[in-house]
């Protein structure tokens, strides 16, 4: 059975940079970069309009990209509490973004994600960004860091999530019909 390919929209949280990254393919096989980028905002702004912004700018990647589903990192606990609570707030952004969209999501922690794209949970920041760059097949490592680990994510949901959106999917038709 042949598999059809898929548009993910990665999400790397943060308030002051979310990464995000598009990619298509299907399980087992390459990927192909569709766009990256970040998204910023101002440390001193008020949070309720640095939220606004990202609610804003990830719509409209949505609705430019169209992609199928959305794969957010999930949140893990960190000794800075400020930075988690930061990072927290954005994944949730991005959630709702995609939500509002009608789209899947899938959260991944960041060992799933460098499991999927170099082979060891353990990987560092620079080993996800060459395997990234290699995935890909890019002249160029996508920078900064936050847009390498958004197509990471996208990355893993195409190769691990996409049994989970069919069943996803099946489960929702199956609803509708009732």
């Amino acid at each position: 059975m042949q598999q059809r390919q898929r548009r993910v929209l990665g999400v790397d949280p943060g308030l002051t940079r979310c990464g995000v990254g598009v990619v298509e393919g299907v399980p087992g096989r390459p990927c192909v970069m569709v766009d990256y980028t970040v998204i910023g905002s101002d440390p001193d702004a008020d949070l309720a309009d640095r939220l606004l912004h990202l609610d804003r700018n990830l719509a409209e990647l949505i609705a430019r990209h169209q992609p199928e589903s959305v794969a957010v990192e999930r949140v893990f606990s960190q000794h800075n509490v400020r930075t988690v609570m930061g990072t927290a707030q954005a994944a949730a952004v991005a959630v709702l973004a995609a939500a509002r969209a009608g789209l899947p999501v899938r959260t991944y922690t960041p060992s799933e994600v460098k499991a999927a794209v170099t082979g060891s949970g353990q990987a560092d920041k620079k080993q996800v960004t060459t395997m990234v760059t290699r995935l890909l097949r890019l002249d160029a490592p996508p920078r900064p860091a936050d847009a390498a680990d958004a197509l990471a994510l996208a990355i893993c949901h195409i190769w691990r999530g996409g049994t989970r959106d069919r069943l996803s999917e099946a489960i929702r038709a199956a609803k509708g019909r009732q």
